[in-house]
């Protein structure tokens, strides 16, 4: 099979196309013919190594796994005997978690693992990009607690976790307050936010609303610079480590305290569940991945450095095969 392979850390063009063997499934896994894939932010770290903590995760002092991509949408090309769920020519999509491998033209998963049958009436290509930003908006929704009727504003609304976090808010009945720039301000309209904020025109920080919660979905900012947001209990979550690994450090050093709190949300496993919940949001029009661009497999590197560019919105598709 044709796959994008990197054998060291590095920058992007570390990653070549070649012709390796495709997986064998297991008795109780699923081998899927990879339709669609995307290029992530956790795609880039593990390929470049950075930070140096996820080789630890990843393999010193070379990677272990050399074929990355964690998000797919494609077909059953076949099934273990053990298998029951899913069949041959099933349309499926689902996320990869930390064995990776979607940036290939097969990828094996077990069946009772984060892989899902596809929203009716969607493309491999709309629904692939549906499982990373989604999965941590998530759980940074869940770990602070976020109820309906509470304000939430979200920096950083027009990223892969930023479109998902406003868009999972708002079918939560919350009220979002959405900062982007110029060029995304009638996309995050259309996301549903409440009220919108063009940093390229106005100081988020300014803002004279007090919110319960802000979100961080880029790693940009600090409790410092939202503090006066923040409702005497309130919470910043980020994304990110942040300048330091400050957020990491005043995550545990802030709840300590009776005012506001710094979090760094660890997010929870991927589950079957979890797939399915971005599923049935997507069926009912609640959910719907942005797409920057679209690359095929063999310009990944370009979609790489695109990525790396930060300046993305929503996410960065991977075509692999044709429908």
């Amino acid at each position: 099979m044709k796959a994008a392979v990197r054998t060291r850390y590095g920058p992007p063009n570390v990653v070549q196309i070649q012709d390796v063997a495709a997986p064998e499934p297991k008795d109780d896994e699923i081998l899927v013919r990879i339709h669609a894939t995307t290029v992530n932010r956790t795609d880039c770290g593990f390929r470049a190594g950075k930070p140096f903590v996820v080789r630890f995760l990843s393999g010193l002092p070379q990677p272990r796994r050399t074929i990355l991509g964690l998000e797919f949408a494609g077909t059953v090309e076949s099934a273990g005997r053990n298998v029951g769920s899913f069949k041959q020519g099933d349309r499926v999509f689902g996320f990869n978690e930390f064995k990776f491998g979607a940036h290939a033209e097969y990828l094996a998963i077990n069946e009772n693992g984060p892989v899902a049958a596809m929203p009716a009436g969607k493309s491999f290509e709309e629904v692939a990009p549906s499982t990373e930003g989604s999965h941590y908006a998530y759980w940074i929704i869940k770990r602070t607690k976020i109820a309906p009727g509470q304000r939430v504003l979200v920096y950083g609304a027009t990223g892969a976790i930023g479109t998902a976090a406003v868009q999972i808010l708002k079918s939560m009945d919350v009220t979002v307050t959405a900062v982007t720039n110029t060029k995304n301000v009638e996309l995050t309209r259309g996301l549903g936010a409440d009220k919108i904020i063009d940093y390229e025109r106005d100081d988020f920080a300014e803002d004279t609303d007090i919110y319960d919660v802000v979100i961080d979905a880029v790693g940009k900012i600090s409790i410092g610079r939202c503090r006066r947001l923040l409702k005497p209990r309130g919470i910043y979550a980020s994304s990110d480590l942040g300048p330091l690994n400050q957020n990491a450090i005043l995550g545990l050093v802030t709840p300590l305290l009776p005012s506001r709190k710094a979090m760094l949300p660890i997010p929870g496993k991927h589950t079957k569940a979890e797939v399915t919940y971005f599923k049935e949001m997507m069926e009912a029009g609640t959910f719907k991945p942005v797409i920057d661009r679209r690359y095929p497999l063999d310009q990944i590197v370009d979609a790489y450095r695109y990525v790396e560019t930060g300046q993305k919105t929503g996410n960065v598709v991977i075509t692999v095969a044709s429908a």
